[in-house]
């Protein structure tokens, strides 16, 4: 019996629209990602900003791992949300493409090219037979020839510029404090704090203790860096203060 005219086969197959036009693998790997710890990304004038809930899953785990930001090139950064196995195989996919861009242009990547790319591997697998979505959104940011960027893509392929963005299980608590916050002349200053302020918020929301990592690529620098646990724990104190 064909796939086809088996009742239901929308539901497992990848590749077969259900009769109202949807893909139920994709929107089953959205969920995976609404469900995951929430991401923040924020631009301003001066850089961009990505956050991140980190869970400790055992007093024995390294707290000085992160497993929610990476990054790509010195100039962009990525925080991700979903399946860390699934993020991690993309991230490699990110990097190996912004360091050919280097050899092949001799120039930094776009940050939107490397959005792009991602998002076109992610479509690939919403095509074809035996595979699945990569259940995982990813929010890039940087500073590159065309100024601060921010993008995100998410398990459909889709990918879109914000200025400043929350994805994960706390974006709506998240995203109405960006919308009543969020001003587009905002310092790198204040761009962090909002960030942290997102990720605590959203975390008391849910009665979660705050374990954050915060990433920043300043444009005076065009290079990515960790914020330092002792530099999150000051801003900590003073949003709680």
């Amino acid at each position: 019996m064909s796939v086809f005219a088996v009742p239901g086969a929308y539901d497992r197959a990848i590749t077969v629209f259900s009769p109202d036009g949807r893909l139920f693998q994709v929107e089953y790997a959205l969920e995976t990602v609404y469900r995951g710890s929430t991401i923040v990304g924020i631009l301003c004038p001066e850089g961009a900003v990505i956050g991140a809930e980190e869970k400790i899953e055992s007093k024995l785990q390294n707290p000085k791992f992160s497993q929610k930001i990476y990054e790509v090139d010195e100039h962009i950064g990525a925080a991700v949300v979903g399946l860390s196995s699934d993020a991690r195989v993309l991230i490699d996919e990110a990097r190996i493409f912004a360091q050919t861009s280097r050899l092949m242009y001799d120039e930094p990547v776009d940050v939107e090219m490397v959005a792009k790319r991602i998002g076109d591997i992610k479509q690939m697998y919403t095509q074809h037979g035996g595979v699945r979505p990569f259940g995982v959104s990813i929010i890039f940011a940087g500073v590159d020839k065309g100024g601060c960027q921010l993008f995100t893509t998410d398990p459909s392929g889709t990918y879109r510029a914000y200025k400043a963005v929350a994805i994960g299980i706390g974006r709506e608590t998240a995203e109405n404090i960006l919308k009543e916050e969020y001003r587009d002349d905002l310092t790198l200053e204040e761009a962090i704090k909002l960030c942290i302020k997102c990720l605590l918020k959203s975390m008391q929301a849910r009665g979660e203790q705050p374990r954050i990592k915060v990433a920043i690529v300043p444009v005076s620098t065009k290079r990515f860096r960790m914020l330092t646990d002792e530099e999150i724990e000051k801003y900590v104190r003073e949003l709680q203060g």
